[in-house]
């Protein structure tokens, strides 16, 4: 892993879905076994030039996500090496079954790609706004989840998608706009969490995730005016967790705060809680939709409405050092 940490809390002037597109146009030219399957999103996620390049291995499922994920199924049977794209609620909600079934249950390595993550969805609205993706995901044997937070990261994953051979693979990203966390060019491993700051004097671990990343880079230096010393992990893996890193903290630094775009009840502070109620039970607070349903909005409203800001991290933090 080799990781260049920018956090200047700009917004990147690409498209974030070009992350995703851009390396399998290249991936699929190199690679004659990988193959593409979308749902009647291709010109959501710039994708159309994968069909365009490679008719005979980028297919065009239409608005059938059940069937997509079957034809998926079967590909991966024959040795392809499957990516399966649609919104996030469609890539999970409406094909889970499918997906469960066919791949999963199947042992077969289909690489799901949910688009518009959480309130990123905004004006889509309620209806398209996957909150519980990740939970879904995370409740399948041997899945991989990860929740990349820009552009190099998500890059950095999809690459290393075609060398995971057992299980399916769930990646939740941002379609466009985005903000830079980090610099071109950086290494990613996936199920391995990126500290992005640390002291021996840290009374707290920020863990976040995805959009919740740069909020949480925001909350660290309001922390840091204040005296209050943080340590920052960026946990893009769910799911296998980095449960010795997770432990560590919590050891080191007595108190642990999540931070997701994404349900609390069923995501990333559920699976860190249960692994440090294993391994370092210390107190805890979680930052993100607190059992909701989605609804239609700026995504500034929605992150502002569902909690989902710097000052919501920095309070949690006190309130998690209170406690200890």
């Amino acid at each position: 892993m080799s990781v260049t940490l920018i956090g200047k809390h700009e917004k990147d002037a690409r498209a974030s879905r070009d992350a995703m597109a851009l390396p399998l146009n290249e991936m699929m030219a190199q690679d004659k076994s990988i193959c593409y399957v979308d749902c009647d999103l291709m010109g959501c996620v710039n994708t159309k030039q994968l069909r365009k390049n490679y008719p005979d291995r980028a297919f065009e499922a239409g608005i059938a996500e059940g069937n997509g994920a079957g034809i998926c199924a079967g590909l991966a049977a024959t040795g392809k090496k499957v990516f399966f794209h649609s919104f996030g609620t469609f890539s999970s909600r409406r094909c889970y079954d499918q997906i469960y079934m066919s791949a999963a249950y199947a042992g077969l390595p289909v690489h799901v790609l949910g688009s518009d993550a959480g309130v990123t969805a905004a004006f889509n609205g309620g209806t398209h706004m996957p909150l519980e993706d990740g939970a879904m995901y995370l409740s399948i044997p041997e899945a991989t989840v990860t929740d990349p937070c820009d552009y190099a990261q998500l890059e950095s994953v999809v690459r290393q998608l075609p060398g995971i051979t057992k299980g399916v693979t769930y990646t939740r990203f941002v379609r466009k706009d985005i903000i830079q966390v980090y610099a071109d060019g950086s290494q990613f491993e996936i199920g391995k969490g990126v500290v992005l700051h640390e002291s021996d004097k840290d009374v707290c671990t920020v863990v976040a995730s995805g959009i919740m990343v740069d909020e949480a880079l925001k909350a660290y230096e309001a922390l840091q005016t204040e005296g209050i010393a943080v340590r920052l992990i960026d946990m893009f893996t769910w799911k296998p967790l980095d449960e010795a890193l997770l432990a560590k903290a919590a050891r080191e630094t007595g108190a642990i705060v999540t931070a997701e775009n994404h349900n609390t009840c069923c995501g990333l502070g559920s699976v860190v809680a249960n692994c440090l109620v294993k391994n370092c039970p210390v107190p805890m607070e979680f930052v993100g939709v607190q059992d909701q349903f989605g609804q239609v909005g700026p995504q500034a409203f929605l992150m502002d409405e569902y909690g989902l800001r710097a000052a919501n991290i920095v309070a949690a933090v006190k309130k998690a050092v209170a406690r200890k």
